[in-house]
């Protein structure tokens, strides 16, 4: 310590320093004085970040923290200016934004110190850091270039402190937008998994969307709902969306608060309502018995719309799903139309495997006797079940008929490799023709065999040929059998020489004692002449006359074709047909019969005046040198001559 020292009988006084004051000495400012300062304050720091980035710098992380919370602390002009510079380049300060909103959100939660008295100063408010997020986003979809714009939206939702119900909602209406759509719900479902807290209010705004009017919007939506039910956590919540809108088809009307303005059930709002459980159907199979539930009780549109709606699930889940094969064995009443669609599509393009064709045909055999339940399984059913059922099936809508034809055939697989049928396509047309009319009338055959005939790829000369053989050689013959052997020669003419040796065959199977089959005999003669004409020269003379009654066309060119034969030629055709003809024999076959006439008449005299039987008087023998007369007639005359015999 030091010592002072000083003169006697001096007393010093003791000096305390006075501590500035700034306020003592100082005027206060005005409110407006401190906002200009702080006005001033923020631009020189914004113009220092200009400059920086003039000189490919940036903005100090020091500077930013002052404005973020001076824009928290003081909102107003400040906060105008720092948005204002945030949107001159917003790909360059993101950072800066995000910064400020992390301000607005601490001041929010009380994390910040607060109340230094300062009049300038705003009160926290959850207001304060929903009117910043907001604005910022909207300024992002508004004035944000399109390459920037998706990059940064996703960012300040993935990266913002807390996303508000206001924001929540900007985004739904960022996914309405087809352009934007992929990136909305990327971003939802970024949220649903890196967002915990408010994951399920995220899964709901996504569900929500995979309802949305729009299509596009809804079929993405629905992918990625699927994809979230895969994983397993959200299963149940999904599901019961899902079934929620399944469920509301049983109403009679669309719901009002989901369609409004919509008094009817269309295709467009039943599709709404199914979108999404389509998408779960081949994660989860069981959910295919809801759908039978709900098509019982439906309308008639709505049917008709979940029909047309099952092809892509339904082939999604497969045929050897045992959720499928049960619905199979215990179809509900009045979802046997449904089921029937089912086990269609699972078998377009695919044999039927052999537990679904067993469960079909017991369904058939004990529950529903409906023919169209066997039409997908007909490949998987033996060659004598395909026969029995076919009276049924071609009595059935012509659409349906000729499906029914395109499975047995293999004209519905792109390969016929590996295809298999019960019966072969001449198996087929051969059982067409022996359909009993008790069971099917002939009309409909011949629908259904015309339709064969149009498979001209199947269905060629030479499997026509073996149809045509198999069914001449039946007894009685086919009624139809003719019409088939001029519909086989209509397609190919090649065929005209079979079909001569068919009839020559016919004609021995005596085919005027079948009516049907007889007529079309003649008019297949009608139609092949003049090569026919031969086969006509060998039928009896009563069926030529009857052939010349019904088609007196062929009597003329028959008679013309007779009449250029030589006459050996018509020496070898019968007087009974020539007769038929009005055609007489060659003169010298008549001699020869006149002759053969004469003898017979001289063996009648001979026998009478010297008695004895033919073959008695043949054991005589003449002996040598003996001469016999013969007498001919020729052109009425008599001529005689003497032989040694």
């Amino acid at each position: 310590k030091n010592t002072i020292l000083v003169p006697t009988g001096f007393e010093p006084k003791s000096r305390r320093l006075r501590q500035l004051n700034l306020s003592d000495i100082t005027r206060p400012l005005s409110d407006e004085e401190m906002t200009q300062m702080l006005v001033s304050t923020v631009r020189r720091i914004l113009d220092a970040g200009r400059e920086s980035k003039a000189l490919n710098a940036s903005i100090s992380p020091v500077q930013v923290k002052i404005l973020a919370g001076l824009a928290t602390q003081f909102g107003g002009e400040i906060s105008a200016m720092l948005k204002d510079y945030i949107l001159e380049d917003l790909r360059s300060h993101v950072d800066i934004a995000l910064a400020w909103l992390y301000e607005e959100y601490a001041q929010l939660q009380g994390f910040l110190q607060s109340g230094t008295g300062n009049p300038l100063e705003r009160s926290s408010s959850n207001d304060s850091y929903v009117h910043c997020l907001t604005n910022l986003l909207v300024d992002i979809l508004q004035k944000c270039e399109s390459r920037d714009r998706d990059t940064l939206f996703s960012r300040f939702f993935l990266e913002i402190p807390s996303i508000t119900s206001e924001a929540l909602i900007i985004l739904k209406q960022y996914c309405q937008n087809e352009s934007t759509v992929a990136n909305g719900l990327s971003i939802l479902r970024s949220l649903v998994d890196y967002r915990p807290p408010g994951q399920i209010d995220y899964l709901q705004k996504l569900l929500e969307l995979t309802v949305s009017q729009n299509q596009e919007v809804r079929l993405q939506a629905a992918k990625h709902a699927k994809q979230l039910h895969e994983r397993g956590n959200f299963r149940p919540i999904i599901e019961d969306f899902a079934l929620m809108y399944l469920r509301y088809l049983l109403e009679l009307s669309p719901p009002q608060h989901l369609f409004h303005g919509c008094p009817v059930w269309t295709e467009d709002n039943t599709k709404i309502c199914m979108q999404l459980y389509i998408n779960l159907l081949p994660v989860n199979h069981k959910l295919i018995h809801d759908l039978a539930v709900v098509y019982v009780g439906a309308i008639a549109e709505i049917k008709r719309t979940i029909l047309r709606g099952l092809e892509g699930p339904v082939k999604g889940m497969g045929m050897s799903s045992p959720e499928l094969l049960l619905l199979v064995e215990n179809c509900p009443k009045g979802a046997e139309t449904l089921v029937t669609r089912i086990i269609h599509i699972l078998t377009d393009k695919t044999p039927p495997s052999s537990e679904l064709v067993a469960r079909v045909r017991d369904l058939y055999h004990k529950r529903v006797s409906d023919v169209r339940f066997l039409i997908p399984v007909l490949n998987g059913l033996s060659k004598k079940e395909v026969i029995a059922a076919l009276p049924k099936l071609i009595k059935l809508n012509p659409i349906v008929v000729k499906e029914v034809f395109n499975r047995l055939l293999g004209s519905h697989v792109e390969s016929t490799a590996n295809f298999t049928s019960p019966v072969s396509p001449a198996e087929l047309l051969v059982a067409l023709h022996n359909i009993d009319p008790s069971k099917c009338d002939v009309k409909t055959v011949i629908k259904a065999t015309s339709l064969c005939f149009a498979e001209k790829h199947i269905y060629t000369q030479e499997v026509l040929a073996v149809v045509m053989q198999q069914l001449m050689e039946q007894s009685p013959l086919p009624t139809l059998l003719m019409r088939t052997v001029i519909q086989s020669l209509s397609l190919y003419p090649r065929l005209l020489g079979f079909v001569m040796n068919i009839l020559q065959r016919l004609i021995t199977k005596q085919v005027w004692k079948q009516k049907k089959v007889w007529e079309g005999f003649i008019k297949c003669c009608q139609r092949t002449k003049p090569q026919s004409l031969q086969v006509l020269l060998q039928l009896p003379a009563e069926q030529l006359r009857n052939v010349f009654q019904v088609s007196p066309d062929l009597q003329q060119p028959l008679v013309q074709h007779v009449s250029g034969f030589t006459d050996h030629q018509r020496a070898h055709i019968p007087e009974s047909i020539l007769e038929v003809l009005n055609l007489s024999r060659p003169r010298a076959d008549c001699d020869r019969d006149s002759s053969r006439e004469s003898r017979d008449s001289r063996e009648a005299r001979d026998s009478r005046d010297y008695g004895g039987s033919r073959s008695e008087r043949d054991s005589w023998r003449p002996s040598s040198n003996t001469k016999i007369r013969l007498s001919t007639s020729e052109d009425g005359s008599t001529a005689s001559q003497e032989l040694d015999v």
